[in-house]
């Protein structure tokens, strides 16, 4: 089975290429998905760590986000608790697609590199896009303010850095049709 991580920054695209994949019968594993369930799973020891961001005994994550996007410290602390359930919960996950037989598995993580875990995978795919087209993607879709979404962009890696260690790359700066055809080449060369 090969492993591939998929990643990018924040507006990229990855969640669009993520759908793509799976279209084409690629197991794709989604961290922001595992995260969700963490917070649930572990969300007392969320709102005992970040009080301002619980109401009632759950987590506001909107307010968590303001919160961790905002200090570094926080998200620190908000990535201590979360993190090793999410890599718990994507090995188990990924141990199910090899025992099933998939030859293909992409695992969908937008800190893959902060998170220095470009050596757990055969390769890294990032998708990328110019930095106006992200803003305006994210500000379109989640209603996030310019500043918010600098706040959240700056809080990773720079796209340039995440290009220059990435092992392939899908420009996603053009239409759906453009990015489908691109994905589907990158498919054809590493499905092979």
């Amino acid at each position: 089975m090969r492993l591939i991580g998929l990643t990018g920054s924040i507006g990229s695209g990855k969640s669009t290429v993520a759908q793509l994949l799976r279209a084409l019968g690629v197991t794709v594993l989604d961290a922001d998905e595992y995260a969700r369930e963490g917070a649930l799973v572990l969300k007392s020891e969320i709102c005992q760590a970040f009080p301002e961001a619980c109401a009632g005994g759950e987590v506001n994550r909107a307010a968590l986000g303001r919160l961790v996007f905002n200090d570094p410290a926080a998200r620190r602390r908000l990535e201590a608790l979360l993190h090793p359930y999410v890599r718990r919960r994507m090995q188990e996950e990924t141990e199910k697609a090899r025992q099933a037989g998939h030859r293909l598995v992409v695992q969908d993580i937008p800190l893959l590199f902060e998170a220095g875990r470009e050596a757990d995978f055969a390769g890294v795919l990032v998708v990328a896009a110019p930095t106006a087209l992200r803003k305006a993607r994210v500000m379109a879709r989640s209603g996030l303010s310019e500043a918010e979404f600098e706040a959240r962009d700056q809080s990773q890696l720079p796209q340039e850095e995440k290009l220059r260690r990435a092992t392939w790359v899908i420009w996603n700066d053009a239409d759906l049709d453009t990015l489908q055809k691109r994905v589907e080449a990158w498919y054809r060369e590493v499905a092979g």
